[in-house]
């Protein structure tokens, strides 16, 4: 639809010290060949499974980078997310209904919404409370579509997302 965003998640070439957590997100721009970059999160190899990944926005405005925020690794599961000067435990971020829960939901501005797993494939699909979908992640394209009526809450869409394809590809759902 007009005004949704499809945002195509480009890794590096592969090597044996990459790490997923450093990841480009690339807008698909309809019509075109063309990508713009949107999003880029980066993790430095230490070896360490702690660290910090930075994740930075493209203001189209200004065609500058800007810091939207960092995740705070203390472990592989566990970290806290800053969306700007708002510290989020990752908990907050990936909390499961119940402990056989197919789904993570997390809360913006007291509002809930949840990442599910669809059916019995790696994709997933962020959905509200009513079960109006907002966002699916693809795992074969590594395509984000992310509807329009979440433009203020976009980081969260892009980072919850990007939390939930990490704790997937550790076996951490």
């Amino acid at each position: 639809m007009p005004g949704d965003l499809t945002l195509h998640f480009v890794y590096p070439e592969p090597t044996t010290t990459n790490d997923i957590r450093t990841v480009q997100m690339r807008q698909v721009v309809e019509g075109s060949a063309d990508e713009v970059e949107m999003y880029k999160f980066h993790h430095p190899v230490t070896g360490s499974v702690s660290g910090v990944t930075t994740f930075h926005r493209m203001n189209f405005a200004t065609a500058r980078w800007e810091n939207a925020g960092q995740i705070d690794w203390s472990s592989k599961f566990n970290a806290v997310i800053y969306f700007g000067v708002e510290r989020v435990p990752i908990r907050e971020l990936r909390k499961p209904k119940k402990s056989s829960s197919k789904s993570r939901r997390f809360k913006v501005s007291g509002t809930e919404y949840k990442w599910k797993l669809v059916d019995d494939s790696p994709d997933m699909t962020c959905v509200t409370t009513r079960g109006k979908s907002l966002a699916t992640w693809t795992e074969t394209a590594q395509t984000l579509w992310v509807s329009e009526k979440v433009d203020s809450i976009l980081d969260r869409i892009v980072v919850t997302c990007f939390l939930n394809i990490w704790m997937k590809s550790i076996n951490a759902w």
